[in-house]
């Protein structure tokens, strides 16, 4: 199996071979670092403090560190980078570094595919996994190009990620041989 992320994609490799891409966002390594600094604060009160205030106090502002710290640190890193799998049957979607949250699309669900030169986290209300009415879902982790999935039921599907045009290229070649709805 080989890789083709780059533009050197055959016609014959449309079916039988992998593609990947990835986007990532080196800006959200600072809002995991600020999540750090949350977590480490909340442990220094609870090592260092004099108890002088009360019980409560302490507690609540530990925990609220602690919680404060995980929520932002965790939420960061899951959307530091998004993978893009696509073989001859699906399109997977892997974000950050666990992989989650994952969305795993069936070519025959996907109607058509789109390149889009300029998303942005601005229009869809920020990094992550993202919803919106009127627009549909995304993965967004960086502004730039991306890849816009229509499905037959009616929704569309956004994933920042490098070299977009290809992934679409790629796309498009393999759902001219899928019929609507059957799974493969």
């Amino acid at each position: 199996m080989q890789d083709h992320s780059h533009d050197e994609v055959t016609a014959d490799s449309f079916h039988t071979e992998v593609w990947t891409g990835r986007a990532t966002n080196r800006v959200q390594w600072l809002l995991a670092l600020v999540g750090a600094a949350c977590m480490a604060l909340g442990i220094e009160l609870a090592l260092e403090s004099a108890w002088t205030s009360g019980i409560v106090p302490l507690v609540m502002s530990v925990v609220g560190c602690i919680a404060a710290g995980l929520l932002v640190l965790f939420g960061t890193l899951a959307f530091v980078h998004v993978d893009l799998r696509l073989d001859g049957n699906s399109l997977e979607v892997r974000c950050g570094h666990i992989g989650l949250p994952r969305r795993r699309i069936p070519l025959s669900h996907v109607a058509g595919a789109e390149f889009a030169p300029h998303v942005t986290p601005r229009h869809w209300g920020g990094w992550g996994y993202r919803w919106r009415p009127e627009k549909g879902t995304a993965v967004v982790v960086r502004r730039g190009e991306g890849v816009v999935l229509r499905l037959w039921d009616g929704h569309t599907f956004t994933i920042t990620v490098d070299n977009a045009e290809s992934a679409v290229r790629v796309i498009k070649a393999r759902l001219r041989t899928i019929t609507p709805g059957t799974a493969h």
